[in-house]
């Protein structure tokens, strides 16, 4: 296990350590409170709210935990926030290797409970007890592009197969192999989710299993591992808890996943960080890559300096280019939009712009206009929520977002929420629903399109290129290596083909 406070120093709330030790406080109170006062022995909550400190195992994974310039992320982290200010403590988060230190830790009753990715199964319930489930997952078997595609178990018979070690998916392999003795497989404890895609993904295993949460979550940084089947039925995730502690806590647990559900707030969550991950299919992986390394260095500087002027993140200007034009600076639609951020006339004129095909003022001007359309939205609506509005808004207008955000509110749903208003901006193009608008028709469709693609492509740029390039954390070699994973397989239409293509929404990727 490692420590990751040297990472959240920024971040006081928010503390991470070693388990060791972490016993001699609660026996340090009990026998105090049992010699001094004679009273009974605290439950697990008393202690906690004692402390003032909720210990909490997990794992690094950008599905479950993770550390970056921004702060600490992941939903795992997110839920354990939460429920450590809805207890009114400090979250202290415990960073495990793997799988099998977890398990050793809720054994020995190191840790308050695990938020960790952890897939309920009955093995599992043998051993610890489990909060209600926050989501479901399907375990998957993918492979890699070039490898026969398995269909059905008796296909995994012969293959290179990897899973990670002390997870559900190698118990599962267990009882397979009973069934089909070919099926053979390595079990890795020394890599994460991240280092079983890039396994299959360069070729070192034909074949791995993995949830399908994590693959969607990180399937653009590997475009050649392909979905094969699923191995079992969906599974619940949630919390597990020691065997041997009283219920205290998880009641506690119970009634806090009873409330976030019923106020919105968990499907708030899981959208912000599952509900745009189909964006992004193998050939705009592939291409948005390429353009990353050939066009972008071009731009980047005049992205930092609208970034600076307007304080606005340079990654998002770039993803938002990048939805427009694929950083092309003469670009033109068939309507007479036209350069790098594909501004229209009346748009121009509106923010100063005199020459829409000249790179600088058209980023510039693109900048200038996000800016005022981000502060058209309302204030009461909070991060990430008010940006993924804005960006709407970008493409729509704000005219129209209001209408669907009226259309939300009337059917019962939260306007100032993304999740609600994006399932409402669809029906501003059908006749029953915009004749009751004041703004009237619009091809709702779009912006829900256009969020979702750039914040996909947001993703991959902050995981490639830092905020502050002055200040670059991500090594040369890393980007070669991604570089050379989309390489195209031989035979197929080379990138530099599709530049001809009008820019257009992705299709959903096949996962």
């Amino acid at each position: 296990m490692h420590d990751q406070s040297s990472r959240s120093g920024a971040f006081p709330a928010v503390k991470t350590c070693h388990w060791r030790g972490l016993k001699g406080p609660y026996l340090t109170l009990v026998l105090l409170c049992l010699l001094v006062s004679g009273c009974s022995r605290p439950t697990v909550l008393e202690r906690i709210q004692q402390e003032q400190v909720l210990h909490v195992i997990t794992r690094d994974a950008p599905a479950i935990y993770y550390q970056d310039q921004d702060g600490p992320g992941g939903v795992e982290y997110e839920l354990a926030k939460r429920f450590a200010d809805h207890l009114g403590v400090e979250l202290r988060l415990q960073v495990a290797d793997n799988l099998g230190e977890i398990f050793s830790i809720l054994d020995q009753d190191y840790t308050h409970f695990a938020a960790a990715g952890l897939s309920v199964t009955e093995s599992r319930r043998q051993r610890f007890r489990f909060s209600p489930p926050y989501m479901q997952a399907r375990p998957l078997v993918i492979f890699r592009r070039g490898v026969d595609r398995p269909l059905e178990p008796a296909d995994l018979e012969g293959l290179k197969l990897v899973v990670l070690a002390n997870s559900s998916h190698e118990q599962r392999l267990v009882r397979l192999a009973k069934l089909h003795p070919g099926i053979s497989w390595t079990a890795r404890a020394d890599i994460d989710s991240l280092g079983l895609l890039a396994a299959v993904n360069e070729g070192e295993f034909d074949a791995a299993v993995l949830d399908s949460n994590e693959l969607a979550m990180n399937h653009v940084f590997f475009p050649d591992v392909l979905k094969g089947f699923p191995l079992a039925a969906k599974v619940d995730f949630a919390w597990a808890f020691p065997a041997g502690a009283d219920d205290s806590l998880l009641n506690e647990a119970r009634s806090f996943f009873r409330d976030i559900r019923q106020n919105g707030t968990l499907a708030q969550i899981l959208e912000r960080h599952y509900g745009h991950l189909d964006r992004l299919n193998y050939v705009g992986a592939r291409t948005f890559v390429h353009h990353l390394r050939r066009r972008l260095p071009t731009y980047q500087a005049l992205f930092l300096e609208a970034a600076e002027t307007y304080d606005v993140d340079w990654r998002l200007l770039a993803a938002i280019g990048y939805q427009e034009s694929h950083w092309r600076p003469n670009a033109v639609s068939p309507t007479g939009v036209r350069g790098l951020m594909m501004l229209t006339q009346n748009t121009a004129e509106y923010i100063g712009v005199s020459d829409r095909l000249d790179p600088r003022q058209s980023i510039m001007g693109g900048a200038r206009y996000f800016k005022r359309v981000l502060g058209m939205i309302p204030e009461n609506i909070k991060e990430p929520d008010r940006t993924w509005f804005a960006l709407a808004s970008y493409n729509v207008g704000f005219g129209h977002l209001e209408d669907a955000r009226i259309l939300a509110e009337t059917d019962g749903k939260n306007p100032d929420r993304w999740l609600d208003v994006k399932e409402y901006l669809p029906l501003l193009a059908h006749k029953e629903w915009y004749s009751k608008t004041k703004h009237g028709y619009a091809r709702g469709y779009e912006p829900v399109v256009y969020v979702q693609n750039i914040r996909r492509y947001f993703d991959v740029l902050a995981w490639m290129e830092p905020a502050d390039p002055s200040a670059q954390m991500v090594a040369e070699e890393e980007e070669e290596s991604l570089e050379q994973t989309l390489e195209l397989p031989a035979g197929e239409t080379d990138v530099a083909d599709l530049d001809s293509s009008p820019v257009l929404p992705l299709m959903p990727a096949a996962l």
